[in-house]
């Protein structure tokens, strides 16, 4: 099982990376999984989604601090 902490890291590497277009990767990966009857990781994709949307947008930092 991933942790809270690898979650946050993979995301802030994918915003640093892509920018805001890691949630159109993210959004990608959660399309082809559900098509192919992998839930699960479809679900694991839906969560690094939403950490990847609060860095994007502000909400929470790269260390996974959550911002007010």
């Amino acid at each position: 099982m991933i942790t809270d902490r690898e979650i946050n890291l993979l995301a802030a590497y994918m915003v640093d990376t892509h920018g805001r277009k890691a949630l159109s990767y993210a959004d990608t990966a959660v399309c082809e999984l559900e098509q192919i009857g992998e839930n699960m990781r479809a679900d694991a994709w839906r969560m690094l989604r939403s950490v990847v949307l609060d860095m994007v947008e502000g909400r929470r930092s790269r260390e996974g601090e959550v911002l007010h």
